[in-house]
């Protein structure tokens, strides 16, 4: 085992624990941002050392690794925004977000023509998946570069749909991708299937209650010019 795939390994084992601790703390607190700070910098260095590995072994550009670190970027500065350069790193990310999308549409429709749907074990609708989910993203970061961060339930929205889908493809690389390496009194194959999938039945319960129903009572959040957290009750205004 490599320096690199140890690293890669322990951090995305902390990604993985500090990611359902988020998802479980209340939002907007004190706990929460803590721990999802840490949570962005252990998803970040697994992504980058995937990467990593991903070119030294050959098997590709590792754009997939840098996916994890656009979202988990974009989604913490949605907010938190960099008090200078913001724009520039909006426009890196669009870049890597852009990048991702178109090849792994081409990887996905070279799947289907040349290797029947199923290449190294990954079909080509997992690929499709990746790909419409990062065209989203996409246009959410067109948009930001065009208008600014949105406010209100927008801004949450956006915040939380990135950080889910990044801990997603942590615990779904983690639980299934990597069940093997699990001992077998521990592969409990229903129980992998919930712990991988949990973070997509929560981005579905963020998004209809953030973005379709515009509700944040109850979250935590910096108003503006304020010092210290409030606890919004009430709908606030939206872009």
């Amino acid at each position: 085992m490599t320096p690199l795939l140890m690293v890669h390994i322990a951090a995305g084992g902390v990604g993985v624990v500090t990611g359902y601790f988020a998802l479980f703390a209340g939002k907007g607190s004190t706990a929460h941002r803590r721990v999802g700070l840490w949570f962005v910098a252990a998803m970040a260095l697994m992504g980058t050392t995937a990467a990593g590995i991903t070119v030294a072994t050959g098997k590709g550009a590792g754009i997939g690794g840098l996916l994890v670190l656009y979202l988990v970027v974009t989604s913490l500065t949605t907010v938190r925004p960099l008090r200078s350069g913001q724009r520039y790193l909006d426009a890196a990310c669009l870049t890597v977000g852009v990048l991702f999308m178109v090849l792994t549409f081409l990887a996905g429709i070279e799947n289907v023509r040349e290797f029947g749907g199923v290449r190294d074990g990954v079909p080509a609708g997992m690929q499709f998946f990746l790909a419409v989910v990062t065209s989203l993203a996409v246009v959410g970061d067109v948009r930001v570069i065009r208008s600014g961060i949105p406010a209100g339930p927008r801004r949450i929205a956006r915040h939380l749909w990135r950080m889910c889908f990044g801990l997603f493809m942590a615990t779904g690389s983690f639980f299934l991708g990597q069940a093997d390496e699990i001992p077998e009194a521990l592969r409990i194959w229903p129980m992998l299937y919930v712990l991988a999938l949990a973070p997509l039945v929560f981005l579905l319960y963020w998004m209809w209650r953030v973005r379709i129903r515009k509700s944040l009572r109850g979250l935590v959040t910096l108003r503006a010019g304020a010092a210290v957290p409030q606890r919004l009750s009430a709908e606030p205004a939206g872009d």
